[in-house]
């Protein structure tokens, strides 16, 4: 039985870029319908890093790379966590992603692990757009870098809505964080949460067919 597994998230969520391997998986599995849901945690709010946030920050990415194997670099650390009073602001990648749903939707997952790459691995802002949108061109999205630049109503509302089905999901299903997991099929809908993301793949394949 074919499930849709809906992935709650946000692009600047540490334990979500840990989680990222096995949404990639789940992304391959033929029975899978994967849809992507960022949820705007972090977008807009006008927060900007400092030492306080950014120790707090480094210290949580410990534990994330010790429990996931995901890499954070010391570029990462030095240019990223390191620029105190830039923006902390998921909402130009949150923007991007939408924008590759409307011209390129097969290539959503993997642009969301490049943004997330992007910045834990190779240490660049990606809070600020033209990074953003020099990332997507670097991928030859150039539809939807174009379409980031301008900004325009379709792109406006349709990530407005995104953001507004994935919080509605999170409400309707008590999900206290991201990342997250809503699993659908004909007998209904149950979240999975984020702890699920960190363990054995076949065990979470598991989880998802007793969810579904």
């Amino acid at each position: 039985m074919r499930s849709t597994v809906t992935y709650l998230f946000d692009p600047l969520c540490g334990w979500c870029y840990g989680a990222s391997p096995v949404i990639q998986q789940l992304g391959q599995q033929a029975n899978i319908q994967l849809e992507l849901a960022p949820s705007g945690l972090f977008a807009g709010g006008g927060r900007t890093m400092d030492a306080a946030f950014a120790d707090y920050a480094w210290s949580n990415d410990v534990r994330i790379a010790k429990l996931t194997g995901q890499r954070f670099t010391e570029a990462y650390r030095s240019n990223v966590l390191g620029r105190l009073g830039n923006r902390f602001d998921s909402a130009a990648m949150t923007l991007a992603l939408t924008a590759v749903s409307l011209s390129d939707p097969q290539r959503e997952l993997e642009t969301l692990k490049t943004l997330q790459e992007a910045r834990y691995v190779q240490g660049l802002d990606t809070c600020s757009g033209s990074v953003v949108e020099t990332l997507l061109r670097d991928l030859g999205l150039a539809a939807a870098a174009d379409r980031l630049a301008t900004a325009d109503a379709e792109l406006m509302a349709t990530n407005a809505a995104r953001i507004q089905n994935a919080r509605g999901l999170m409400q309707t299903f008590g999900a206290q964080g991201v990342p997250a997991l809503v699993v659908s099929d004909g007998k209904g809908s149950r979240l999975l949460s984020g702890n699920a993301l960190y363990g054995n793949f076949d065990n979470l394949l598991g989880l998802i067919a007793v969810a579904a």
